[in-house]
């Protein structure tokens, strides 16, 4: 069995529900598997409240349980609801969209999948009223909707409930028919410098913006690297920039600037 870290007893539970379900979800996905036993040490809240907050990670995709045991489904060959995915590690993926927001520019067309990066990626900008934003992720076309006068062109295509974005032939089309000054795009997991993701459908619409844009933009945070998914969308060589945040390995680093990865580390 895994040896869980606690947090200081002072901290244990202060943060409310959410914290603490993305406390527990962080701890499953990194153990793989875990007791409820270590989960009620690891928060200092009861048994029953870990229960309650299983079954709502349970509903967004995230960790199954039974019998007392927690087990990661987000894998390699699953993907977590969009909701839970915009929460998890958001200070990294904050650290990363604001780097790689100094690549956008005044009048600039921008060609977002449905990576939650995106968003923070939005959020990053002082004005998004004079960028057109193209994009199948319904997230992000809700914050573009939110600033009077930005441009936005939202794909066609079958809804996904689970990635709140829009997949399929007809997205993939719209995307191919356009073309883009920049592409902001995420992975799963990075593998042998392969970029995975765990759906085939999501990898295509990522693979067409990609042929679809000017400057190609990878956004990652530490946690991806040494992760690998169903299905392969790119190398990182392909990308213009690789922008990670502040905790990536100085390993990981040396790896990617000695196979001529263009590397931006994000600063904390």
């Amino acid at each position: 069995m895994p040896t869980v870290p606690t947090d200081p007893p002072s901290r244990r539970g202060q943060d409310g529900p959410r914290s603490r379900q993305l406390a527990i979800a962080e701890t499953v996905i990194r153990n793989g598997s875990v007791s409820v036993e270590e989960l009620v040490t690891l928060t200092g809240v009861s048994a029953m409240t870990i229960y309650r907050d299983l079954t709502v990670l349970e509903d967004s995709g995230v960790l199954t349980h039974h019998r007392g045991q927690v087990v990661a489904v987000a894998s390699g060959l699953h993907e977590a609801d969009a909701d839970f995915r915009l929460e998890q590690s958001s200070a990294e993926k904050q650290q990363v969209a604001a780097e790689a927001s100094t690549l956008v520019t005044s009048g600039c067309s921008l060609m977002l999948d449905d990576s939650t990066s995106g968003v923070w990626l939005l959020r990053s900008l002082a004005d998004i009223s004079n960028v057109t934003v193209v994009t199948n992720s319904l997230l992000v076309a809700n914050e573009v909707t939110s600033c009077r006068g930005a441009k936005l062109m939202v794909t066609g295509g079958e809804y996904q409930a689970w990635a709140h974005s829009l997949m399929g032939p007809a997205a993939v089309r719209a995307i191919r028919s356009m073309h883009a000054d920049l592409c902001f795009v995420s992975a799963s997991g990075i593998f042998e410098m392969g970029c995975y993701h765990p759906y085939q459908e999501v990898v295509e619409v990522k693979r067409a913006m990609l042929d679809a844009a000017e400057t190609k933009v990878l956004l990652l945070d530490h946690t991806k690297f040494n992760r690998r998914a169903l299905f392969k969308f790119a190398d990182l060589q392909e990308f213009d920039h690789v922008v990670v945040d502040s905790k990536t390995s100085p390993e990981v680093l040396r790896h990617l600037e000695e196979t001529g990865v263009q590397v931006r580390v994000a600063q904390p």
